[in-house]
């Protein structure tokens, strides 16, 4: 299947995972799942034990696997978010996969999740391997178009170097880049959650382990989708 006919949209079982109906017993199951972390309970068998009590399907406890966080999590998240006026004339490093698929996932209709702490997170993975999608340039000239209005000083992207096809989307945002007159610089990195975490400046991510590592962090997401795509399908679990 080509990139033209792909899109990054919902699975086809989560219409029924995540409809209406459903939320009330989601929003319980983050809000135990958050309780027995905050109390220092294991993961894996405190999202068991949720999952098992709520009967809940696999991509349901993946949502609340990438929703949940502890009540100190949440206020140190809190504390080093900044905001729009606080990235002008900054540079800001991007966790390129991360900030791309959710842009992407918000324009071809998949479902998104407001979790404890306040990102947006989408349920797609890249299983070693980007593909493409019809709305990637979108996305691209969205993001571009989104940081350029902020005023932002340069964009330093961090791409999975591991992972497939990780070059070509390089080369891809870097022509955009151009074209565009963006300042743009375009990393492959063996590990970019550690280069993101040794980073002094602001980072982009909804990245769990990187937000608990970073002095400074601004929700692109959040900001993003809200101002540009109204028809996202996000789904407040708080």
């Amino acid at each position: 299947m080509t990139h033209e006919k792909r899109h990054r949209g919902a699975h086809p079982s989560d219409e029924s995972l995540f409809c209406q109906s459903q939320l009330p017993c989601l929003r319980k199951a983050l809000h135990d799942y958050c309780w027995l972390l905050t109390q220092g309970y294991a993961a894996p068998s405190s999202l068991k034990l949720v999952g098992d009590k709520f009967q809940l399907k696999q991509r349901q406890r993946m949502m609340i696997m990438r929703s949940a966080c502890t009540d100190i999590q949440r206020m140190n998240r809190q504390r080093t978010q900044c905001f729009a006026a606080d990235v002008v004339g900054k540079n800001l490093y991007l966790d390129g996969l991360n900030v791309l698929i959710a842009i992407e996932s918000a324009l071809s209709g998949g479902f998104l999740f407001i979790g404890q702490d306040q990102c947006y997170r989408d349920l797609a993975s890249v299983h070693g391997t980007y593909k493409r999608v019809q709305e990637t340039q979108s996305a691209i000239m969205m993001i571009g178009n989104v940081l350029c209005d902020l005023k932002v000083d340069q964009t330093i992207w961090l791409l999975d170097k591991p992972v497939s096809n990780s070059g070509l989307l390089r080369q891809i945002l870097l022509d955009t880049a151009e074209s565009s007159g963006w300042n743009w610089r375009v990393d492959l990195c063996q590990n970019p959650d550690y280069e993101l975490k040794q980073t002094e400046g602001t980072i982009v991510s909804t990245d769990s382990v990187i937000l608990d590592s970073v002095s400074t962090w601004f929700h692109l997401n959040q900001y993003t989708i809200d101002r540009h795509v109204p028809t996202a399908r996000l789904i407040d679990l708080r």
